[in-house]
């Protein structure tokens, strides 16, 4: 059963050294870069970071940051993010990814920083795993790109 978790500092050091595999390192930041991203983002109020730890019973088997962003000058409405989801390359290809996602929406759509109407979230473009992963859970492209990445969304 997965569920998502704080980090901790029972479990930081845990999460830090989880690693996708090698060809996948372009595609995600590592995770004590998020960590580090998401404290620079809370501390400067620019939205409200979610990193969890995710985990199979006791087992930690990967990382997933979200996001709350509420509305500005480039986007109108609340929306949260995902912005970071890796699963360690040990635990890769046994359905974790997708399980997590669906926990995180399921999150999410408590609304536990406020109100939104949408998820969004990016990936490089040929990071077809990740495409097609996102479109089994309802994700759909918008047409923009940001950073490079295609800017996918869901509608609450």
């Amino acid at each position: 059963m997965i569920e998502l978790r704080k980090i901790t500092d029972d479990n930081f050091d845990e999460c830090i050294k989880l690693e996708p595999k090698e060809e996948q390192k372009s595609y995600v930041a590592s995770n004590i870069s998020s960590l580090a991203e998401a404290y620079v983002a809370l501390t400067n109020n620019e939205c409200i970071p979610m990193p969890y730890a995710i985990y199979d019973n006791d087992i930690m088997v990967g990382f997933i940051m979200l996001s709350y962003n509420e509305a500005s000058e480039n986007d109108d409405e609340n929306s949260y993010w995902v912005c970071r989801l890796m699963i360690d390359k040990v635990y890769q290809g046994k359905g974790y990814a997708k399980e997590a996602m669906a926990k995180a929406i399921e999150l999410i759509r408590t609304f536990p920083y406020g109100k939104a109407s949408k998820v969004t979230l990016s990936y490089e473009p040929e990071n077809v795993v990740a495409k097609r992963l996102y479109a089994s859970l309802g994700f759909v492209e918008t047409g923009k790109i940001e950073y490079g990445e295609l800017v996918a969304k869901l509608s609450l």
